[in-house]
């Protein structure tokens, strides 16, 4: 995939391989009852979704910037202060994030992207694709809370597509699916080897 988006690597034969195989994956969608409807509904929401990133992004950034002890994991170490060339660039990646999920492409390379969001999440590379001196990780528990105000803030932009309650209401439920799926693969860096 092809973005002109700085740290945007979906794709890139440098990632890292995914420790969790296709296999694991389809075992993770079983547990999720994540199923073919899903995918459709997701690859539906695309075509809603697509024209209105920016304005979903100022809603979810909104909530961010309104709530210090999350706006904290986006602050200079050296004064606390936001670091609005951070913010600008991870939202850059977020809108093409909304996009991805969207696309509902399941395969080896968004596994392995998968994994490398988890790692910039992490101590592990927190900070290093954009080069600030940050705090040095995003903790796990507020990364899962955020699947509410992501999927639950979603509705609206998705009710403007024109398509029935029911098809809105199936378009919801595949994003909260996706995004539960792709927060525990997110998750993996945080667990003990042999614990995820």
């Amino acid at each position: 995939m092809t973005t002109n988006i700085p740290g945007y690597t979906y794709g890139s034969t440098s990632l890292q391989k995914s420790p969790v195989s296709i296999d694991d994956f389809a075992k993770l969608k079983q547990a999720s009852l994540f199923g073919d409807d899903d995918v459709r509904y997701l690859k539906m929401s695309h075509d809603v979704l697509k024209d209105q990133v920016e304005q979903i992004l100022d809603v979810w950034y909104g909530f961010v910037g309104s709530t210090p002890f999350l706006l904290h994991y986006f602050t200079n170490a050296a004064d606390g202060q936001p670091n609005m060339d951070y913010l600008g660039g991870v939202r850059k990646r977020f809108g093409q994030w909304i996009l991805d999920t969207a696309n509902a492409e399941y395969n080896q390379d968004w596994l392995n992207y998968q994994y490398e969001i988890g790692l910039r999440h992490h101590s592990s590379k927190k900070n290093t694709t954009d080069n600030v001196k940050s705090v040095p990780i995003i903790h796990i528990h507020y990364i899962f809370a955020l699947l509410i105000p992501i999927t639950t803030t979603l509705r609206p932009f998705l009710e403007k597509g024109g398509h029935s309650r029911d098809d809105v209401d199936r378009m919801q439920d595949a994003w909260r699916k996706s995004v539960l799926m792709q927060v525990i693969l997110w998750s993996q860096p945080y667990i003990k080897s042999g614990e995820f």
